[in-house]
């Protein structure tokens, strides 16, 4: 850790929240530190959005305004504007989720289409983004993965997935935007790494355009990373990598367990953490060849990566090396990372409130069993409350 902490400066990591935002943060990580209420607060906001109850403004009201950035991209505009001012940069990411049929694929696509466009006006947005399963139906990624053969129709059904890629990343080349995709499910993943690849060997001649995801919950990631790198210095192109620690752990483990294979997951949380600053410390070691956006939460990640970045002389704005947190959340690496004089961008959730729920219902969940990121996000709105004698 650095001589000077800088992740302790309330009065940076929250300037953009007025008293009665700051004190909405607060209910809301209370509510969230308590697991039971979590359990019965999900299980009773499904029903309530199944049957159609009016519950929708009380959500908006709360937790989707505290984690998402509006129901469209217009809506959007205010919280990229306020986040500008505190140089940091938005990436609008179309939260919409478990999609099964064509129709619902073609209209993500335009969707990240026209954020695409949407971002090649604004300097605050160079980023676009989407999730593989977004463009085409989870079994298709999950039998190619699994070496199954594919039906006639499954073929076609693929090869319009490849065209909606390839459609997205020749945009985001043209509109020079970097396209960062998500990662999913281990049982899909080897698919969606695969594609991507063709993606890169495609668009980033010159510079990373594409950039896939490691999540570092794996550990089997570091591996991959070091033969994609040969791959793309064989063929000549360029890597970028969001790195990420994961968000699928437990359905992992336990489909490992049902299926009788050995977990892809680390065997405990200090693996994860050291696995995910190896890949790290491998990325900027090969900073020539390989872009870096770095999805943490995690102060002591951060703070190692800042040590890198000033034993190596990078400059802090080098825009091959990117810091990423979540809107709503850890907003005293963003901010104080910013003020400091980094790239960070933050991931804007937006979309209808019911079509969102499953994303918010994930952070939710994350949060609770995340150790102490919870009682993290309590203790400094606190001591900001306490600063501005709330």
């Amino acid at each position: 850790m650095p001589s000077k902490p800088i992740f302790d400066n309330t009065e940076i990591a929250f300037k953009l929240k007025s008293d009665a935002q700051l004190e909405r943060a607060y209910f809301l990580f209370k509510m969230i530190s308590k697991e039971p209420l979590v359990r019965i607060g999900t299980a009773v906001t499904k029903f309530a959005l199944n049957v159609n109850l009016p519950v929708e403004g009380l959500i908006r009201s709360t937790v989707f305004d505290h984690f998402c950035g509006g129901v469209n991209e217009d809506d959007c505009l205010p919280v990229v504007a306020d986040l500008m001012k505190a140089k940091v940069y938005s990436v609008l990411d179309y939260s919409v989720e478990g999609k099964e049929e064509e129709s619902q694929f073609d209209s993500t696509l335009e969707m990240v289409i026209q954020l695409t466009h949407f971002a090649k006006e604004k300097d605050a947005m160079p980023f676009a983004v989407f999730k593989p399963t977004g463009f085409g139906r989870f079994k298709i990624w999950q039998k190619i993965t699994e070496k199954e053969p594919l039906t006639s129709e499954e073929e076609q059904e693929w090869q319009r997935i490849v065209a909606r890629y390839d459609r997205i990343c020749s945009l985001a080349k043209e509109f020079d935007i970097v396209l960062l995709i998500d990662a999913e499910e281990s049982w899909m993943q080897d698919a969606a790494d695969e594609l991507c690849e063709k993606m890169m060997e495609k668009y980033n001649t010159e510079k990373p355009v594409v950039f896939n995801t490691l999540q570092c919950y794996r550990w089997d990631r570091l591996d991959y990373l070091k033969s994609a790198l040969t791959r793309a210095k064989e063929k000549g192109y360029k890597l970028g990598y969001k790195v990420v620690r994961g968000a699928y752990m437990e359905k992992e483990n336990e489909r490992a367990e049902e299926n009788g294979y050995p977990t892809p997951i680390c065997a405990s949380k200090q693996a994860t953490d050291d696995n995910f600053n190896e890949v790290m410390r491998y990325i900027f070691d090969h900073l020539d060849d390989v872009s870096l956006f770095l999805g943490t939460h995690n102060e002591e990640s951060s703070y190692l990566a800042m040590d890198i970045i000033d034993s190596k002389e990078i400059a802090k704005d080098d825009f091959r090396v990117w810091f990423g947190q979540l809107y709503g959340m850890s907003d005293h690496i963003s901010y104080n990372l910013a003020e400091a004089g980094y790239n960070v961008a933050k991931y804007i959730p937006f979309g209808p409130v019911k079509d969102v729920m499953p994303y918010l219902i994930r952070r939710a969940e994350e949060n609770t069993s995340v150790a102490g990121q919870t009682s993290r996000e309590l203790d400094l709105i606190n001591r900001e409350r306490k600063r501005r004698d709330i």
